[in-house]
């Protein structure tokens, strides 16, 4: 998908890659994991991992992306299972820092449960919210509909979860969808660890009319 010269792709589960045009032709992935065994990956500019999870922080898929040049964003949690790579830098954040990285605005904001016991608030995980060559992007990372969704700033491209299980249901992620307003709404987080496409196509039934949804999987 392609959204004002950003380029967006889901290439599985909740991996994302954004890639901007010229002047500044940056990489950017998302919680790298299952990418593309085939051929050559783009290398990473920036990378960002919300929490340490096997399918947000997977080792593996992280270092086929990486490069000495590459900056990582990333809660303190991760950092011993990314210490031995040889990348330019890894910034620690939590919820609430703000930051720069490579000329992109990042802000880290709360992903938590609110019923469940798998992404607690207390462990200070994250989602992104990133500008992009003046589009704002919104990662929300594991997450369930939370009340700090209402403080965040205009959204043009959000990528919500909606596979239920450990995270927003379809029709959870919808109501933030509906809360957060964004131009663009993508589904992610199903196919693959748990949930499947019907997860989405319900999550873009329940905003036709209201939101603009893509299904980039």
């Amino acid at each position: 998908m392609e959204y004002k010269q950003v380029t967006f792709e889901l290439l599985a589960h909740d991996t994302v890659r954004v890639t901007t045009m010229k002047p500044r032709n940056l990489v950017i992935y998302f919680d790298p994991f299952k990418l593309p065994r085939e051929g050559s990956l783009p290398k990473a500019d920036v990378l960002f991992i919300t929490h340490p999870h096997y399918d947000h922080c997977s080792v593996e898929d992280v270092r086929r992306v990486v490069q000495k040049k590459t900056e990582i964003v990333t809660v303190p949690d991760t950092q011993s299972k990314l210490s031995r790579l040889d990348v330019a830098a890894v910034h620690l954040v939590r919820p609430g820092q703000e930051l720069s990285v490579r000329g992109l605005s990042v802000r880290a904001v709360p992903a938590y449960n609110n019923d469940k016991e798998f992404h607690p608030k207390e462990n200070e995980w994250v989602g992104f919210v990133v500008s992009v060559e003046d589009v704002s992007v919104y990662f929300a990372g594991d997450t369930d509909l939370t009340p700090e969704m209402q403080q965040l700033p205009r959204i043009d491209v959000a990528f919500l979860p909606v596979s239920g299980t450990y995270v927003m249901t379809a029709e959870e992620a919808a109501k933030a969808a509906m809360l957060i307003q964004p131009q663009v709404a993508v589904p992610m987080h199903y196919g693959s660890v748990v949930g499947s496409s019907q997860d989405a196509e319900r999550f873009k039934s329940l905003l036709e009319g209201e939101v603009r949804v893509e299904l980039l999987h």
